[in-house]
């Protein structure tokens, strides 16, 4: 039995890059790493890695990953000094565990 020839495939088209669609999303507004997890539809762990990758592309050109830092919920205690971009699991203070989510947006240098 002869095998019909294929259709001829049709490439998709081009389509914007998650990490432009995090561009995107953080040029306009403030986000969590939960709120661009839902957004891009993608897991949270995955949203750090990216988001440490666009701080260190973006050193290059006139933007800046601005980061506000996470803050215990129970005693105010502000982790302003902190470099990961992860939230942290308990607060130094109080000891307690709720800790809001660090916001990050890009900004214009």
């Amino acid at each position: 039995m002869a095998k019909l020839p294929r259709p001829p495939t049709i490439p998709q088209p081009a389509r914007e890059t998650l990490r432009h669609a995090l561009l995107g999303l953080l040029r306009n507004e403030s986000l969590s790493a939960h709120d661009l997890s839902a957004a891009l539809r993608i897991r949270e762990k995955d949203v750090y890695a990216h988001l440490e990758h666009l701080r260190r592309s973006l050193g290059t050109g006139g933007e800046h990953l601005e980061i506000t830092p996470a803050q215990c919920r129970g005693c105010g205690f502000v982790f302003a000094k902190r470099e990961r971009l992860t939230p942290p699991g308990k607060c130094p203070a109080c000891r307690k565990e709720a800790i809001s989510d660090p916001r990050f947006r890009i900004i214009l240098r």
